[in-house]
């Protein structure tokens, strides 16, 4: 046996390439070779596959670098702005990328001075975010400042200033320390605003200022601005969804006129509340701190706050009363029945004193009107004790009954056990075939026990009914 060989350099491919050399390798040998007949063939050499280079490694590991421009600058938006700037020194592509982001949160997750000096915390802070607005390099959507230790200081003008120029859509300023900082005009100049939130800032737009026409979502917390400020702010925002408005003052009149409004909630002291123009209003969550006094100039003669709050409310389907709201709504003559009962209402939670009679008239009005309710809440005033009117025998009169029947799950907290608190919950086990679930919650542990008993003598309308109680 006569074989002949040939000599080739030494090549590294990768693993198809090194295949496909290989079998032309063979090709251009098997001339040369001289192989007895009967002799077998030899086996197949051994393959491996070449290790890769670092850059290969590197390439194939770092795929998020290869990813688009937007999506990176999403992923960025979502660390705190300590870890976003910090991804400058992965490698050299990545010197700018935070640069770009859309979204900048200036908070005490992302910035963390260990200062107690307040003058040192101010500065460091400034600098921070002046130095980021000037290397900042792309739109800012989103604009956040709510830094635990920022005072209302005069710097947030520039930064303001500098946003209004851009295209930002959202923007959050929340000042947790000091006195109210005065917005600077240039804030209503925002023309793409769709989310502003306020907080501890007192806002006196200019003259020349016709609302923001993108706005859909306003966040009022701790706020100061004048009455007719406020009801030309509301009624020049014609896109207004959503509306928060949390310990305000400098106005007391709530005169509300937002066509798309959705959502509204507010917490606060005020005189009156009234909707115009709010037909697709569905969510409602309003508390009033001040309890409303039997010396007010108010006659019981007089007109219904019940009828007047809820005629522009037609299709309201969540309904929250707390605080001291009911005794406002029973102010005036209480209707046993609103004249157009509200159809849409699937959940209803109020603050009631059982003990006072004008607020069980205004609660049982509530009930008789929502025939579709399918959640109710009563949250009881454990701390009013005194009785206000005739209460006795309120909730069992005859000419009450109504039928709830959509009605699944009842919740009743604070209970003390007095009479008109077990006939009310006796009127709703009494008027709700298809109720699923009762869950009471009594003030004390002591006076929980008297309420269970006589709970177990109460007649059910349905008789899959569970009655629940919690103790404290």
């Amino acid at each position: 046996m006569i074989l002949t060989f040939f000599s080739y350099p030494i090549v590294r491919f990768s693993a198809p390439r090194a295949q496909h050399c290989y079998l032309h390798l063979c090709s251009l040998c098997s001339s040369s070779i001289e192989i007895a007949a009967a002799a077998p063939p030899p086996p197949p050499p051994m393959q491996r596959e070449p290790p890769k280079f670092p850059c290969e490694i590197d390439t194939e590991l770092d795929r998020i670098s290869s990813l688009p421009g937007h999506v990176l600058g999403q992923i960025l938006s979502l660390l705190p702005i300590r870890d976003a700037v910090r991804t400058s020194a992965l490698k050299r592509k990545w010197r700018y990328k935070w640069s770009q982001i859309p979204h900048i949160v200036f908070d005490s997750q992302g910035i963390s001075i260990s200062s107690q000096d307040q003058t040192t915390i101010k500065n460091k802070l400034v600098n921070i975010i002046d130095h980021i607005l000037l290397l900042h390099n792309g739109p800012i959507y989103k604009f956040k400042l709510s830094h635990c230790d920022l005072l209302g200081v005069s710097d947030i003008d520039r930064w303001i200033l500098h946003l209004s120029r851009g295209s930002t859509k959202e923007f959050v300023l929340e000042i947790w320390k000091g006195q109210q900082y005065k917005l600077p005009s240039c804030l209503f100049s925002f023309k793409n605003l769709v989310y502003l939130e306020l907080f501890n800032c007192l806002l006196k737009p200019p003259l020349a200022f016709k609302g923001f026409r993108n706005l859909k979502n306003l966040d009022l917390q701790h706020v100061t601005l004048a009455q007719e400020v406020f009801e030309k702010l509301i009624s020049s925002c014609a896109m207004l969804e959503r509306l928060t408005l949390i310990n305000f003052d400098g106005f007391t009149h709530l005169n509300i006129n937002a066509p798309n409004l959705q959502f509204f909630d507010v917490e606060g002291v005020f005189d009156d509340v009234s909707f115009e123009n709010t037909f697709v209003l569905a969510l409602v969550s309003i508390g009033l701190y001040v309890n409303v006094k039997n010396d007010q100039n108010v006659s019981y003669g007089s007109s219904s706050k019940l009828l007047r709050f809820f005629v522009n409310l037609p299709h309201v389907r969540r309904l929250e009363i707390q605080s001291y709201f009911l005794k406002y709504l029973a102010i005036g003559k209480v209707p046993s029945k609103l004249p157009k009962p509200c159809i849409d209402l699937n959940y209803l939670s109020i603050r009631l004193n059982f003990n006072d009679y004008e607020e069980n008239s205004a609660a049982l009005c509530l009930l008789r009107s929502c025939p579709n309710l399918q959640e109710i809440e009563i949250l009881a005033h454990p701390e009013e004790q005194a009785v206000v009117g005739p209460v006795s025998d309120f909730w069992d009169d005859d000419h009450w009954k109504c039928l709830f029947g959509q009605l699944r799950l009842v919740k009743i907290v604070g209970i003390s056990g007095i009479r008109s608190e077990l006939d009310c919950i006796k009127f709703l086990l009494s008027n709700s075939p298809v109720l699923e679930k009762m869950t009471i919650k009594p003030v004390s542990k002591e006076e929980g026990w008297e309420v269970v008993k006589q709970l177990l003598h109460l007649r059910r309308a349905s008789i899959q009914a569970e009655v629940f109680h919690l103790e404290l």
